[in-house]
Order: C-alpha cells, then sequence, then structure tokens
C-alpha cells in the first residue's frame, strides 16, 4: 500500500466516495438499448439489468474480471474488466438463427436489491409509467412507499415507509445525506422525475455507512451521470389543474477523462382552482426554477465527481378572491412561501488495490437553504446551513471478507425569526439551533460459499446537543438457491429534532403550536423477508413476504388529540411502535404483459395523553394491483395502477356549538386509479394519462374555512386526495450523439 498515494487522497479539497464499480450502456448493433438485458460477475449471483436506455451500474465485486452479457434472442458476451472502477459500452450481436427475429421484453421497473440489505429499486422504466414529475410522485406504482399530503393548503408532503412518516427516512442523494430540517416539508418536489436515473429505496435498518438517522429506512436518489453515452433529453408535462412544466438535461464528454452534465427544471401551477367551493386554493400556485451542473474527472485510479445545485421556488396558497363572501373576515388568509436553495457536493476517490477492492475516499457537501414564509399574519423566516464530510475506506480481507471504516462529522445551524400568532403587532422571536455531530464507524462483511452473508456494523457518535451514542446494526442473507432468498436485519436508530423547521407547515393551522421536552428520537428496528422465484406456467413468479418491527425508546410525539385549539410537540411518555406486513407477487402474464399485486398491514401506535392509540391519519391497510403491457413491435405502452388505502383513526374532535362533532372520529377507505398510455417513437415519445380517476377526493379537508383566523380553523386533516380526477399529456424527445 503506498501511504504517499493516501495522503495526497486525503489532502483533496474536493473528494467522493465513488465506491468500485462497473457502469455504462448495452445495445444492439444498430445502437438501440436492451431494456432489461442481464449483467452478471461471471462465476456468481450478483448482477443487475439494463434500464430503459440500456444503462446499468454492476456493484463491485472484489476480484471478479469478467462480466457476462446476455439478453433473449442475442448471443451473450463475455466481457473482461481490468479494473474497477470502470465504464464500458457493450454491443450484442443476434443470434444467427431466424432473419425475422422480433425480441421483445417487458419489465415494471422495479426490482430487489442484490446486496445483504432488503430493499428495491426503482429505474427509469418504472418512472416513466406515470407523470412522475419529481420525486414525490415516483412511488405511485409500488406498495412500499406512501406519499401523503402533510396539510391541505401548503401543499407539503411526506413519505411514509413502514408505516411511519418520512421524518424517520434518511434522505441521501447519490448516498449523501440530504433534504434535512427546513427543507423536509417540501423536498420531494425539490428532485424532477426526469433527473433521475433510480431510487433505491432500503427497508429497516440500513448500513451505518451513511450515518445513525436511519430508522425506518433509507430512500437513495442517483442522478442521471454525465459519464454516460452523450445524450439531450427533452420533457414537457402539462395537466388541466394548470400545472405546465419543462425539463431538458444533457452530458458531453470533453475528452476521455472529463465529461460534465447540465440538468435544469421549471414548473409552474398557476389557476385558481376551488372545485370544493371551501374559498381555498385546492393547490398551491408553485413556480420553481432548478438547475444542477455535474463534473466527473478520472484519471487512471483517481476519480472526482462534482456538482453545484441552485433552486428558487415560490409558493403561495390561501383563500381565493371569492371567498370573502362565504367568510367571517374581510381579510383574505393567504400563505407565502418562497425558497432560496443552494447545494455543493465534491466526491475524489482513489483505488489503492483493484484486485482487492481497495480504496479510500473523502465526500464534502454543503447546503444553504434560506425560507421566508408566512401564514396568514403568522411569520416564519429561516436560514438552515449544513455541512457535512466522510472519510473512508473499503477493502477485501479475502475472498470471504471485506471491511469498511470511515469517519464523519455533520453540522446543522438555524437561524430562525418567528412569530407563531396572527396578532401583526407581536415582535418576531429570534431562535439559533445548531448540532454539531463527529463520528466514527467499522463494518465487517463475510460471506460463505454465495449463500450465506452476514454483514455487522456499529458507530460511535457525539452530538453537541445530546452527547454521545452508538449505534450497533446488523443484517443476514441467506440464498440456499438461484430461487429463494431470506433476510433478516436488526438495529437502532436516532434522530435530532428540530420540531419548528420540519413541522413549519403546522403554523398554516389556527391551532396553537406548543413545542416541549424535546427529545433525541431513538429506535429499534427488527425485520425479516423472503423471495421466492417460483416456475409457473412457463414463466417465473416472484414473490416477496416480509415484516418489520420498529419499536420507539424516545420519540418527539405530535399530539392533535390532548387539545382541540392546541397541537403539542413533545417527548412520548408512554409506548409507540409500528408493525408492518406486506406480500407482493409479481408474474408476467405474457412476454408483453406484467402484473403485480401487493398487500401490506400496518399497526402503528403511540401514546397521545397518556392513552395508547393508533397514530391519527395513518391508514390500516394498502392494496395495490399495477400492470404494464406493452405492444410486441413495442410501439404502444398501456399502464395501470389502482389502489386501496384502508380507513383509519382521526385525532379526537371538538364539539361544535349545535353539540355535533367537528369531523368524524375515523375515516373510510378509499381507492385511486391511475392509468397512461405512451406511444414511442426512435428519438421521442408522448404520453396521456390520467390521475385519480376513481374521483375520490376528501371533503371538507380544511376544517373551519369559513374562518380562516379563528383557532378551530385546520387545513393538516389530510387523510386522502384533495382534489378529483386530472388529466395530463406530455412529450419526452432524446437524442444521442
Amino acid at each position: 500500500m503506498n501511504i504517499k498515494n493516501i495522503l495526497v487522497s486525503i489532502g483533496m479539497m474536493l473528494a467522493t466516495t465513488t465506491v468500485a464499480q462497473v457502469s455504462g450502456t448495452i445495445a444492439d448493433q444498430s445502437g438501440e438499448p436492451l431494456i432489461g438485458a442481464n449483467l452478471m460477475w461471471l462465476g456468481t449471483s450478483i448482477g443487475t439489468a439494463a434500464d430503459v436506455n440500456g444503462n446499468f451500474t454492476l456493484p463491485a465485486r472484489p476480484g471478479a474480471t469478467q462480466i457476462v452479457a446476455s439478453y433473449v434472442g442475442f448471443a451473450k458476451d463475455t466481457i473482461r474488466i481490468a479494473q474497477q472502477p470502470a465504464t464500458v459500452a457493450i454491443v450484442l450481436k443476434a443470434e444467427n438463427t431466424l432473419n425475422e427475429v422480433v425480441v421483445r421484453t417487458n419489465r415494471l421497473g422495479v426490482g430487489k436489491l442484490k446486496g445483504v440489505v432488503n430493499g428495491l429499486e426503482i429505474t427509469q422504466a418504472s418512472l416513466v409509467r406515470d407523470a412522475c414529475c419529481n420525486l414525490g410522485e415516483s412511488f405511485t406504482t409500488n406498495a412500499s412507499v406512501d406519499v401523503n399530503y402533510s396539510d391541505a393548503a401548503t401543499g407539503a408532503k411526506q413519505i411514509k415507509l413502514l408505516g411511519l412518516a418520512g421524518t424517520y427516512v434518511q434522505m441521501l442523494t447519490e448516498n449523501i445525506p440530504n433534504f434535512r430540517g427546513a427543507a423536509a416539508p417540501y423536498s420531494l418536489g425539490y428532485v424532477p422525475g426526469t433527473w433521475m436515473q433510480s431510487i433505491q429505496v432500503s427497508k429497516g435498518s440500513a448500513s451505518v455507512k451513511n450515518g445513525y438517522e436511519s430508522i425506518t429506512g433509507q430512500i437513495n436518489v442517483e442522478y442521471k451521470k454525465p459519464e454516460a453515452e452523450e445524450e439531450v433529453n427533452v420533457n414537457l408535462f402539462g395537466n388541466l389543474k394548470s400545472r405546465y412544466e419543462a425539463n431538458l438535461d444533457g452530458n458531453i464528454h470533453l475528452n476521455e477523462r472529463v465529461s460534465t452534465s447540465v440538468l435544469a427544471h421549471y414548473e409552474n401551477t398557476g389557476g385558481n382552482h376551488d372545485d370544493n367551493k371551501d374559498g381555498f386554493l385546492d393547490n398551491p400556485r408553485v413556480e420553481q426554477f432548478n438547475i444542477f451542473n455535474r463534473w466527473r474527472w478520472k484519471n487512471g485510479k483517481h476519480t472526482f465527481l462534482g456538482g453545484v445545485k441552485l433552486l428558487g421556488e415560490n409558493r403561495n396558497s390561501g383563500q381565493t378572491d371569492h371567498a370573502i363572501s362565504h367568510s367571517s373576515s374581510s381579510k383574505l388568509y393567504k400563505i407565502n412561501i418562497d425558497t432560496k436553495r443552494y447545494e455543493l457536493f465534491a466526491k475524489n476517490a482513489l483505488t489503492l488495490n483493484a484486485e482487492r477492492g481497495t480504496n479510500i475516499a473523502l465526500i464534502l457537501s454543503g447546503s444553504l437553504h434560506e425560507q421566508d414564509a408566512t401564514f396568514g399574519n403568522k411569520v416564519y423566516d429561516v436560514q438552515q446551513r449544513n455541512g457535512y464530510a466522510s472519510l473512508l475506506f473499503e477493502s477485501d480481507l479475502g475472498k470471504a471478507h471485506s471491511l469498511s471504516a470511515g469517519l464523519s462529522i455533520n453540522h446543522d445551524y438555524f437561524d430562525q425569526k418567528y412569530r407563531l400568532t396572527h396578532n401583526e403587532n407581536e415582535a418576531l422571536t429570534s431562535l439559533i439551533e445548531q448540532e454539531t455531530v463527529p463520528g466514527a464507524y467499522v463494518q465487517y462483511t463475510y460471506h460463505l460459499n454465495d449463500k450465506w452473508t452476514l454483514m455487522g456494523g456499529i458507530r460511535i457518535d457525539h452530538s453537541s446537543l445530546h452527547g454521545a451514542f452508538i449505534t450497533p446494526r446488523t443484517h443476514l442473507k441467506y440464498s440456499p438457491s438461484e430461487t429463494f432468498t431470506l433476510r433478516a436485519s436488526a438495529g437502532k436508530g436516532y434522530r435530532s429534532v428540530f420540531a419548528l423547521a420540519e413541522y413549519n407547515y403546522l403554523l398554516a393551522s389556527g391551532r396553537k403550536l406548543i413545542i416541549k421536552d424535546i427529545p433525541q428520537e431513538a429506535a429499534w428496528n427488527y425485520g425479516i423477508s423472503a423471495d421466492w422465484y417460483v416456475a409457473l406456467l412457463g414463466n417465473t413468479l416472484k414473490v416477496n413476504a416480509e415484516y418489520y418491527y420498529t419499536d420507539f425508546r424516545r420519540q418527539a410525539v405530535m399530539d392533535m388529540d390532548r387539545d382541540a385549539k392546541s397541537i403539542y410537540i413533545s417527548s412520548l411518555d408512554g409506548k409507540s411502535y409500528s408493525h408492518t406486513m406486506q406480500l407482493e407477487a409479481t408474474y408476467p402474464i405474457t412476454p408483453d404483459l406484467s402484473v403485480t399485486m401487493a398487500y401490506r398491514l400496518n399497526d402503528v401506535k403511540s401514546t397521545y395523553n397518556g392513552t395508547l392509540q393508533e397514530r391519527p391519519l395513518t391508514s390500516r391497510y394498502k392494496g395495490l394491483v399495477t400492470a404494464s403491457y406493452k405492444t410486441p413491435l413495442g410501439l404502444w405502452q398501456f399502464d395501470a395502477t389502482l389502489q386501496l388505502n384502508g380507513g383509519g383513526r382521526m385525532p379526537a374532535p371538538y364539539i361544535t356549538a349545535d353539540g355535533s362533532p367537528s369531523w368524524s372520529s375515523r375515516f373510510s377507505a378509499y381507492e385511486q386509479l391511475n392509468v397512461q398510455i405512451t406511444r414511442w417513437f426512435r428519438k421521442w415519445s408522448v404520453y396521456v394519462g390520467a390521475e385519480n380517476l376513481t374521483g375520490f377526493n376528501q371533503k371538507n379537508a380544511i376544517i373551519a374555512a369559513d374562518k380562516p383566523w379563528s383557532e378551530q380553523f385546520d387545513p393538516t386533516m389530510v387523510w386522502a386526495p384533495t382534489h378529483g380526477a386530472t388529466v395530463y399529456a406530455g412529450l419526452r424527445w432524446s437524442f444521442k450523439r
């Protein structure tokens, strides 16, 4: 090992943790991408499938030097890899059988992660099956992740995984922690759908590499790569709710070592849609500019990846101009949220020994999030600064053993000014919150005969607010055959809560927001899952079954039951847990038609005001059927997804003047149907679709909409869509150099 090389790599100002891997493209001799082509390390079961553009990323395999590429109707090819990481362009030749062979394949675009951690990967083949305008709209066709509105006024959304809110999911972009604190309520709209190459969803306690914050799982977004085949992509989108988008991305190879890409996005949601006639906009008016520039440089064993991202967004909502006649006030209730966000990241990796998979890497990232918001006369202005650095070392200790170790530090700084009442004469309160957390981890992985994989990791971190804490996690994978895999996991997660920043959307409510005794959250997560591949009627039925249990030891609980005029965020006093069970099956009925069916049951309870109860606004179950059909020549594609969302508990209602409850104590089940038709051409495609064709929408989503300045006013009681069916259309165009 060359010590000089190690010192040089640590000293780089811009650095990353690019894990040794092989990526590239696979196509036929005419240049058409081979969608779903299989790529595997020779002599192993470790592999991946190409996405809708023929792009693939094959995970590192220490000591492996050959990849086998295969596709129905084409001759297999074996490609030798001199070193990892590497980028290759693979071209397969058609088999010398019939001259008129038509090769067909149809995949739903959602596959299992191959490693020891249980999870799924959502590829571009899935992302194009729906409108998928941003990250928050990318999970429609899978049963594992839910996305719900947090309130009916601001348009804030949150992810739910394993039955729990998205605050317990660690959000990553290219394996860098991101979208923390004040960015969380609206961050699902900060990642345009056309920018994403894939999304990885890891369930339960994930690897300790990326920190301690994963309690229910991790969601990692992989952006399109500058080193991919040179191309320019354009996407135009519009719907009948006055939402319009334009997206552009392209990359260029300046030379053999340097490549760059630019991703740009603009959206505008206008109009004064108030279909339920409650005097409030059904959707906020949003105008967003978003641009991202990425660079990659590779010279031998050294790889650099860096970029800068700029976002500006203005979000307006509240009462419409005609609402005065239906309101008890002569002043319109308005919401305005103005956001500016700046991100910068850099990665540097040095491969010390390709045969042993030995590399050292450093990640640096920083963000500045500025948000000025008014909710009626309430005010919340925040400037959040985040800095993150991580130094990692990885190496194989032999054929069966590998080791990963690293150091990290994260710093969050919140400069906040706020007024929590509608009294315009009340002065703004200033509050500064900050936390610095240095930490270290070590993770060991053991492989036995390609059947058993054991991964154990432990972190030690020290918070400037909460002191030292230890994060242990372990994962086990058992694959006795190619048709069955069993995974189990157990681990702990922690989270520091900056309540006012993370829950600032609650200021849209007329209720009094009370925050006190906020702990560092801590929870254990245990999970087990099984995958079967069953031969059935000439095809393969894929079945997945899983169970997860999350047990909170400390928690910041949002209590909307204690007082109908207040929302309390305070420390858990009692039990809090989540049980989640899910069964999923995928089957290709024909080579052109694939269907997935899934059912999930949630048992989520917390202690509210001394009583253990169901967590409010959480569906007890979810059913899903999604299908994709592509005509034999691949010219037309038809996609449909039907969801059944189960009922659940509402927060305790208050009693109105006439003696009746302000709302029902429970909400009922409801269905949603999304469909899309795509016409594919050689370099472009057009698509038309409809969302929520069943037309179900929550009536009276805003409580006391005619009294927006009162304590009864509350837009946070959202459990279903707030608008009915809508139709959209778009165009995609791709030009490859």
